[in-house]
């Protein structure tokens, strides 16, 4: 129904706001599936969470608002239509993101900053407030839910209120041998993050293998891991002893119901089995076990290892399985794990709580493998209510996000290249200085006369999958050849089914089209059905018409002189949010227009193509120009 609902959807987020609308991932089926999966998903036990998928969902939803409905599933709206043009459509789905972060961590301001810092390309400062308006909007829909959902109505949702793992009445105090504790803390967060991108991308690299012979074989693939998950989760709390109740326990113990600190498993009364107490809890509930504060006790060494190296190895197998799922539940649990062995391990010269220090953990790993820092910073601090830990929050974010960047990309970042989406960073690559715009225009170049035939028009689209031509007006419109501009295929196309042609070569005042067309016939198709050429037919007798493209062209496109830096031309084209850039020649005497830059031109293996004796990564080590 709809294979673009796997995975945890940020990275497909990340790469439609930067301009890659890849098939179907913003579609009306994907938000269904993702929904009722995610669901499924979580509910199942697997180690993932439902935060990445909640991203995915709001974008979807964003993107459903932002094209006027859909169709298809007869759930249209008038008033939505002027939202449908390019712009406003990518500020509903980066809000959209926001959304998605802050509903599945409760962390309004964490999802503003989570939009700024990882899925948004481009922002505006209109865009900040129309974010934090969205997100403020969630942060009343859940209160009022979590106020409904307070009498046991809703399951497991609503506890813990707003702030999910409040650590609020830790005191943290800290002096300068906490602070090498968490410096430690830090670089093996840098090096488990760095391990676990490795890791994950040869594992997704298999994965890809066997998802490409087919359904069956997915299926098979994800009824494996849940096999191996549901044999780890009840097979390995019997390596745990039990271990006596705590005489001052505030929770009951062993515990009675779902969630709870002292699962009694295999264990006589007044016994409860640590390790069955993290694998037999919801992960939410599994957090808070670690995260809470005064039970150093609690958990033994050999169930925090065992635990550990469980959710660390089920985390990188689940990723890449048909299932909606996100990666910050399996890294929060894994990094608060190892932060618990730490600061149980330095215990003798550290003072802080070993909760506090899980919560440290977590913030490591997040910055090791998501390399976000102010955004997690922010969707931590929401999350746990614990403001007096924000230095150490910070600084342990700070150190594992420099040391795992000198080992490999961030995880997001990695998967979007893994699937082949030509995202476009803020920066040039420093081997595109030794080229210029000129060098990587690929051809032949398709140009049209300001008044052209319509049967050239149909053979060049029917040819192509160009999505933009160069209007040349050549003599006798002109006296000497002139760039006009740019057209777009899908006002071509508006254009050819009006069907308002002419019999002549000759150029009109244009104001008849306007009669003829509303705005809204030039607006951006849904993701559904787009107008195709292979949906117009004409006649032999029309084809041989002609009809006026001054209208409908673009008469002030953005250019570049072919001798530009490919560099320069690389950051204009990705700072302005460009889908073509004109080249132009340098010297009179030519043709008008050279080529056209497309998203295509600049990526790394289009350039390779083109020059074999190039090598990309011999200029990294240069120093970067300006």
């Amino acid at each position: 129904m709809a294979p673009a609902a796997a995975g945890s959807g940020i990275p497909e987020v990340k790469a439609y706001l930067n301009g890659v609308d890849a098939y179907s991932i913003l579609a009306p089926s994907t938000l269904f599936v993702k929904i009722f999966g995610s669901i499924l998903g979580v509910s199942a036990g697997f180690v993932l969470g439902k935060e990445g998928p909640m991203v995915h969902t709001g974008a979807c939803i964003a993107n459903l608002l932002g094209q006027g409905g859909s169709r298809k599933y007869r759930l249209t709206c008038n008033w939505l239509r002027y939202f449908k043009n390019d712009r406003d459509r990518r500020d509903l789905i980066t809000c959209g993101a926001a959304a998605g972060v802050a509903a599945a961590f409760r962390a309004p301001v964490g999802g503003v900053l989570f939009a700024l810092e990882e899925a948004a390309s481009w922002w505006r400062s209109a865009l900040l407030w129309r974010a934090f308006f969205t997100t403020a909007v969630v942060a009343v829909v859940l209160r009022s839910l979590i106020e409904f959902c307070r009498s046991g109505k809703c399951g497991l949702f609503g506890q813990g209120g707003l702030i999910m793992f409040d650590l609020s009445s830790t005191v943290a105090t800290y002096s300068t041998p906490d602070l090498i504790a968490i410096i430690i803390l830090g670089i093996i967060g840098g090096i488990f993050g760095g391990l676990f991108n490795y890791l994950l991308d040869k594992i997704l690299r298999v994965y890809s293998i066997i998802n490409e012979r087919g359904a069956p074989f997915k299926i098979l693939l994800t009824m494996t891991i849940s096999v191996i998950t549901s044999m780890c989760s009840y097979g390995l709390p019997w390596l745990a002893a039990c271990t006596p109740c705590p005489v001052d326990s505030v929770e009951q113990c062993p515990t009675i119901g779902r969630s709870g600190n002292f699962k009694s498993f295999q264990c006589p009364p007044g016994h409860y089995n640590d390790l069955a107490s993290l694998f037999f809890n919801t992960n939410d509930d599994a957090i808070r076990n670690l995260f809470s504060n005064g039970t150093e006790s609690e958990f033994h060494m050999s169930t925090l290892f065992i635990f550990f190296t469980a959710v660390y190895c089920l985390g990188l197998v689940t990723y890449g399985i048909a299932v909606p799922s996100g990666l910050f539940i399996p890294v929060i649990l894994a990094g608060a794990t190892y932060g618990r062995i730490v600061g149980t391990l330095l215990g003798s010269i550290s003072d802080l709580d070993p909760g506090l220090f899980a919560l440290l953990g977590a913030a490591s790993f997040l910055g090791g493998t998501m390399r976000m820092t102010v955004s997690v910073c922010v969707i931590l601090l929401e999350l746990t209510n614990d403001l007096a830990m924000l230095p150490l929050v910070m600084l342990v974010l700070l150190i594992s996000k420099t040391i795992a960047d000198n080992f490999n990309k961030g995880v997001y970042d990695q998967i979007v290249v893994m699937k082949g989406l030509p995202y476009m960073e803020a920066h040039a690559e420093p081997y595109m200085r030794h080229l210029v715009a000129g060098d990587v225009v690929s051809g032949p170049l398709i140009t049209f006369s300001g008044v052209e035939k319509v049967g050239n028009i149909v053979h060049a689209l029917k040819l192509t999958g160009h999505n933009g031509f160069p209007v040349v007006d050549e003599p006798p419109l002109t006296e000497a050849p002139e760039l006009v501009g740019l057209v777009t295929r899908s006002h071509l196309l508006v254009l050819l089914k009006g069907k308002m042609f002419l019999n002549d070569q000759v150029k009109t005042s244009g104001s008849f089209v306007f009669r003829r067309f509303g705005a809204f016939d030039f607006a951006k198709a849904g993701s559904g059905k787009g107008l195709k050429i292979q949906d117009l037919d004409f006649t032999d007798e029309e084809m041989e018409m002609y009809v006026d493209l001054h209208p409908v062209t673009n008469t002030s496109p953005y250019t570049v002189v072919e001798t530009m830096s490919l560099a320069k031309a690389a950051i204009l084209f990705r700072a302005l949010g460009l889908r073509h850039l004109l080249v132009v020649p340098k010297t009179p005497d030519r043709p008008p227009i050279v080529g056209i830059l497309t998203r295509h031109d600049f990526v790394e293996e289009h350039i390779h193509g083109l020059f074999p004796n190039l090598n990309p990564h011999r200029f990294h080590s240069t120093s970067m120009g300006g």
